[in-house]
């Protein structure tokens, strides 16, 4: 940590924001600005003090913060990219529990952003520092690609209503299921029905007796073979040549593996291997995969049929026959027992949904429940349909004649949306198991961005084209003096053309660090949140 610098504020203990702002930065040599000290006030981090009104900040205080591990991580990472990085958007002091709270983790999905950062822009009361208050309860916020729902739930708990637009009818069930309102009586009686059907048709199987003594068995070998500590600890000496020992207990074990399939009578390869659901689980699993589904299509109400359809959905996500350290990228299914790299022992592929769907279903229930006490009567509707294209008004007309009264008197306030990336996700392809086994039509040509078209040049100009258009139609829906914050990893800087493609302008950016990253690399990354509005139209920075 550098020395501090003489100041004209060496003399003063308590400092207002804005010399406190001076002061550090001439204390770090690095630019830390006003809303920099109001973030650490925010959060707690540097105690509040106040003098006649104004608010204080203790230079002992912060000159301890910044020799702290948090201000020595935000130190470096502004060192890696950039003293513009906004170190407010970090949310280094949350939790994951807090960043997937209530309904936000209802279902796996890729690429989506962490609430807290959608509550940043859009909640009036969230930070009484900024200097600017984009909207309000009562606003109409709009998400082009909503994916997940996540900015459709904020706007719902702060009371703004807000419509949902996506090619993925996939992804627009998450949405839906989330923002529902339910009979929880009602779902549990359903939920339950379910469960204890499962279980007897599993014993029916033999599936239970066989995971029994195969887990009985593997632990000891296990043990024997692979104690945790000690073995972790041969290999970090180099006194194991992993490769060759893991094989050896691989085949070893495996003869066991056969023998108790025998004795149990357990089939698990299926005949067909071309569909996601023959090639990527085991013949039990699918079985009971079909018996669950079987159930749930029998249900009379429609509310809880798709929370049972969104469990099952998850449950099917952990459920696919491949190795541990393959779940994030599949490589070739898996169903015998088998080393794991992750693990460093022997493990074993799934062979029945009961536990996973019994904690799944029992987590769906208690997040619902959590977000309906939070939960307003704003209204909101939810397009499966293209963006670049679909005509909002007539859309919502169809589904909430109440909330279009609303929205052709007052438009659409703004946007709050990550697009896709360019050359970085196939969204269809990520819940292919979902797409077949509910039946829903895949678009994948429809995709801006996907995965399969790459990064190239041909790939970025269909980008660029592709945004362009959804703003272009968006805009036509929007207030006049509309607001839009777009999160992107604009690494090829592709906005720019984009807003101007758009007939809009860029009159602000911010850079936010990615602390809580799917992903375990821990390479220092940022992305960028655009704030778009009509040319000519004065803007006030936050």
């Amino acid at each position: 940590m550098p020395a501090t610098k003489s100041t004209k504020f060496s003399n003063k203990s308590k400092m207002t924001i804005k010399e406190a702002s001076i002061w550090a930065t001439a204390y770090l040599d690095k630019d830390i600005s006003p809303t920099n000290i109001s973030y650490l006030i925010q959060y707690g981090k540097v105690k509040k003090h106040g003098l006649n009104g104004a608010t204080l900040v203790d230079i002992n205080e912060l000159k301890k913060y910044y020799q702290s591990w948090r201000g020595g991580r935000e130190m470096g990472w502004k060192k890696q990219l950039g003293d513009d990085l906004n170190w407010a958007l970090s949310f280094d002091d949350l939790r994951e529990r807090e960043t997937t709270k209530h309904v936000h983790r209802l279902h796996p999905y890729k690429g989506k952003f962490i609430p807290q950062l959608v509550a940043y822009f859009i909640d009036s009361h969230k930070d009484k520092f900024k200097k600017h208050v984009y909207f309000r309860p009562n606003d109409i916020l709009l998400d082009p690609f909503c994916g997940s729902g996540t900015s459709l739930v904020q706007a719902n708990e702060l009371g703004m209503h807000a419509i949902g637009i996506d090619i993925s009818h996939f992804n627009c069930m998450i949405s839906s299921v989330k923002l529902g309102t339910y009979d929880f009586e009602s779902l549990r009686q359903e939920i339950e029905h379910i469960k204890g059907a499962l279980v007897a048709y599993q014993h029916d199987m033999h599936v239970s007796a066989f995971e029994a003594e195969l887990a009985q068995k593997l632990n000891a070998f296990n043990k024997e073979h692979f104690p945790s500590v000690d073995f972790k600890y041969a290999l970090a000496q180099g006194k194991i040549d992993e490769t060759a020992y893991a094989k050896e207990k691989e085949k070893q074990f495996l003869k066991t593996y056969k023998r108790l399939l025998k004795k149990h009578g357990v089939e698990l390869e299926q005949k067909e291997s071309h569909r996601f659901l023959d090639k990527w689980y085991c013949k039990t699993v699918r079985k009971e995969i079909d018996f669950v589904f079987a159930r749930i299509q029998k249900m009379q109400n429609p509310h809880n049929k798709q929370v049972l359809s969104l469990i099952l959905s998850r449950t099917l996500r952990s459920c696919r026959a491949t190795k541990h350290y393959d779940l994030a990228t599949l490589k070739q299914p898996q169903r015998t027992t088998y080393y794991c790299w992750k693990h460093k022992k022997i493990c074993k592929p799934l062979y029945s949904i009961k536990y996973w769907f019994g904690r799944y279903a029992n987590d769906t229930m208690a997040r619902l429940q959590e977000f309906a006490a939070l939960k307003t009567e704003a209204h909101v509707a939810l397009l499966p349909a293209d963006a670049r294209s679909v005509d909002i008004f007539a859309e919502v007309k169809k589904r909430n004649k109440a909330f279009y009264k609303s929205l052709a008197k007052q438009k659409i306030r703004g946007i709050f949306s990550s697009p896709p990336y360019v050359g970085q996700i196939d969204y269809h392809e990520q819940h292919a198991y979902a797409y077949e086994l509910f039946g829903f039509a895949r678009q994948d040509e429809l995709e801006i961005g996907p995965l399969y078209k790459g990064q190239g040049v041909a790939a970025r100009r269909s980008y660029v084209e592709g945004i362009a258009a959804v703003l272009a139609n968006c805009k036509k829906f929007l207030a006049a003096d509309y607001d839009i914050f777009l999160v992107a990893n604009d690494k090829y800087n592709l906005y720019p053309e984009i807003a101007d493609k758009a007939g809009m302008q860029i009159v602000n950016k911010f850079k936010r660090p990615v602390l809580n990253r799917t992903e375990r690399s821990r390479t220092p990354y940022a992305e960028i949140i655009f704030h778009l509005k009509e040319p000519n139209i004065r803007f006030f920075v936050a």
